[in-house]
């Protein structure tokens, strides 16, 4: 594991608002290939850590290095472009798009096609959006959504929304997968179906996960390392059997089960 490639490296990141630092001090370590959990009580800082990550904020002190590479800085759809993609708590589709529509949006930052060529409709405008299509009817067969590609995002039942989502994200070819608590609103089955598929996805995909959860027996399940914010600070971090009985965690959850 050591000699892995470090993927994302989060060194003394803080971030306050309105001189409250809501995220103080975090380091990170996250190597090629692992799946990682970010877990904490409600208002623990950690979809603000994920918004430091993303770009939707810059750290007020620290850096941020995404395959080496400093993103202080760049917009989110640089840091997309970069290698990260994301899913967010609330599902954040185009919801007036079709299924199909949703995916192909995320292909286009890597189209190769020219603007002139889609202005003036050139041949390699319409082979450039035929490949396209291809490939994301292809992600949605993954996800056993191509059935209803022309169906409106918004008609979706909600688990098929969660999963297009994910489909969405790994269509813009991230290294990172960034999961905002992607089993929010889900029952049991649709939750051991999503663990299922996300360990399915590092494997398949080759990728490295980084994930925030409120189901523990998700993060429990799936993941190799766990992180534990509180308050804005790391408290703690380990594999899943060193956090459940990690003094601090109990605390923090204040008796909760971890």
């Amino acid at each position: 594991m050591a000699q892995q490639t470090l993927q994302l490296d989060v060194q003394n990141a803080s971030r306050s608002f309105g001189g409250l630092k809501a995220v103080s001090d975090v380091n990170i370590q996250i190597r090629k290939g692992e799946l990682v959990g970010l877990i904490g009580p409600n208002g623990a800082g950690k979809t603000t850590l994920f918004n430091l990550l993303t770009g939707v904020y810059e750290t007020s002190e620290g850096q941020i290095y995404l395959n080496g590479e400093s993103i202080a800085g760049l917009k989110p759809f640089q840091i997309t472009q970069k290698g990260a993609a994301r899913t967010f708590q609330n599902i954040r589709l185009f919801s007036d798009l079709s299924v199909l529509d949703n995916v192909k949006i995320a292909y286009h930052q890597h189209s190769k096609h020219s603007v002139l060529s889609s202005i003036v409709r050139l041949p390699a405008h319409f082979k450039g959006e035929a490949e396209m299509t291809e490939k994301a009817i292809e992600f949605l067969k993954i996800f056993k959504l191509d059935g209803k590609k022309d169906e409106l995002a918004k008609n979706l039942p909600y688990g098929e929304q969660r999963r297009l989502e994910i489909a969405r994200a790994l269509a813009a070819r991230p290294q990172l997968l960034l999961l905002d608590e992607p089993a929010a609103g889900m029952n049991p089955q649709e939750t051991q179906d999503l663990m299922r598929m996300i360990q399915w996805i590092r494997n398949e995909f080759d990728l490295t996960i980084l994930l925030i959860e409120h189901d523990m027996s998700l993060v429990m399940g799936v993941c190799e390392r766990i992180y534990v914010l509180d308050r804005g600070m790391i408290i703690a971090e380990g594999t899943p059997d060193e956090i459940k009985s990690n003094p601090k965690v109990i605390e923090a959850y204040l008796g909760q089960e971890v």
